[in-house]
């Protein structure tokens, strides 16, 4: 099932959207997420995509646990958490909170043996890998640093460790509705083998029936963010290109961690 993945990022508590992942380039589009969580669950989200970016810059997060916190008491549907989750006991304390899948980014690059351990304890349908790349180069810190790994070595070497699902971002696209490149999302899950779940530039409907049809060979979703936030369209209107479109109206509940 190839899902879409609404995206509230994290900062101070509010809802925000950065430009190529800049700090420095942040427009804030509400103070109550847990609310935003709420309009994404009325037009039919299977999914949430959550990020704790203070996490990721490494800055306080307090704001942001809490904001985590009442997202997941006023939505019943899994949420996809990450963000300065750096070692096993982070990712724990996160699924103890409720989230449904951690996102495991820096700890990946800097230490390969957390994912291990953290596969191992959680099993791979918790675990998801942020491979986020500029230029074919993997970075890390919030996208500040770069590893000087190649994207797709990095992805085969997750593989390897029994990895199977990687949020794959092409942080150059990302925030600017530049249009996202299937082509190449493609190309990455038959270099690796990881189910890949795509992010960095959407800005029509037209990406996600890009996306749509390369999905058989392993691409699982798109995480949307800017274009949904600007009014490019809909999340309904994303949702009803997809085989199997959420018949969720305002009001319904539907089980939570129902994976798809």
């Amino acid at each position: 099932m190839f899902t879409i993945f609404p995206a509230i990022d994290l900062r101070g508590g509010r809802v925000v959207r950065l430009k190529q992942g800049r700090a420095e380039k942040e427009m804030v589009y509400g103070d109550d997420p847990a609310e935003m969580a709420r309009r994404w669950a009325d037009e039919g989200a299977t999914w949430l995509h959550v990020v704790n970016l203070d996490g990721a810059f490494g800055d306080a997060d307090n704001l942001n646990a809490d904001a985590l916190k009442k997202i997941i008491a006023t939505v019943n549907m899994p949420i996809q958490f990450g963000g300065g989750l750096r070692d096993v006991g982070a990712l724990k304390r996160a699924l103890d909170v409720g989230v449904a899948r951690v996102i495991v980014g820096t700890a990946a690059i800097e230490k390969p043996e957390t994912v291990s351990e953290a596969l191992h304890e959680f099993g791979t349908e918790k675990i998801v890998i942020a491979i986020d790349a500029r230029d074919g180069v993997v970075a890390t810190r919030g996208w500040v640093n770069g590893s000087g790994m190649d994207a797709k070595e990095f992805g085969k070497k997750m593989r390897a460790l029994g990895a199977v699902r990687a949020i794959v971002t092409d942080i150059a696209r990302d925030g600017m509705l530049s249009g996202i490149d299937a082509g190449a999302m493609a190309e990455f899950v038959r270099a690796t083998d990881l189910r890949v779940i795509a992010s960095g530039g959407v800005a029509s409907l037209d990406d996600v029936r890009k996306l749509l049809r390369v999905s058989a060979i392993g691409i699982e979703g798109v995480i949307v963010g800017q274009a949904l936030y600007s009014g490019a369209f809909r999340l309904r209107e994303a949702l009803n290109l997809t085989p199997n479109p959420s018949p969720t109206r305002r009001g319904e509940r539907r089980p939570r961690f129902c994976e798809g």
